[in-house]
């Protein structure tokens, strides 16, 4: 089960994801409308073991720390953007949005370690270039990929962190490489599939050198 939620000034998409069965399942992205989020995780019966970060903007991580205390779970996200995640307050006030506290990151989301969540499992693939502790979260046949890539998009590399040549790569290497039927649950915006993207991403090409 996905369920997709987008929140806050940005419009992110934070997404529930559970085992239909087990209705074991994590929460990727806690960004925004905390108790927005929570109501979403009653009303489905979820029993969330673990928050999941794909990235360090505050957009994705502002209001993760409520979530957090209120559920009593831990939240995990790559080490690469923990100076980021820190610094939640500042952005937030940067972009005049209310801060929320600092989240509290629990574990580690490496490249090559699976992530299980009670009866879920992720495959881990760091992606940096949006930012240096990005990653893409696989389940299945679906990829949730943060602000790496959008459909017909990318994320931007203007921000403290970013390099548009290491994102290119990082979709190129990682992204590109899945199957093509592969779904994308990007940050913002709505799903796309790896073909999709192949075939008509203006800004990364597949088989551009």
């Amino acid at each position: 089960m996905i369920r997709t939620c987008p929140v806050g000034a940005f419009q992110m998409n934070c997404y529930l994801v559970a085992d239909e069965e087990t209705r074991d399942g994590v929460l990727i992205d806690p960004g925004d409308e905390s108790g927005r989020l929570l109501d979403l995780i009653r009303t489905e019966g979820v029993t969330i073991r673990a928050l999941l970060l794909t990235h360090g903007h505050v957009d994705h991580v502002m209001r993760a720390q409520e979530v957090k205390e209120a559920l009593g779970v831990p939240l995990h996200a790559h080490p690469g953007d923990l100076e980021l995640i820190q610094a939640a307050p500042q952005q937030a006030m940067l972009f005049g949005l209310e801060p929320g506290p600092i989240p509290v990151v629990d574990g580690e989301l490496r490249e090559g370690t699976d992530f299980r969540a009670g009866s879920l499992v992720f495959q881990v693939l760091h992606t940096p270039g949006h930012s240096p502790g990005g990653v893409v979260l696989l389940s299945g046949g679906n990829a949730f990929v943060g602000d790496t890539i959008f459909a017909g998009s990318v994320g931007r590399t203007d921000l403290p962190g970013g390099d548009f040549r290491q994102l290119q790569r990082s979709i190129r290497n990682r992204i590109y490489s899945l199957p093509d039927d592969t779904i994308l649950h990007p940050g913002h915006g709505p799903a796309t599939t790896v073909g999709e993207e192949k075939r008509s991403n203006p800004f990364v090409r597949a088989l551009d050198s």
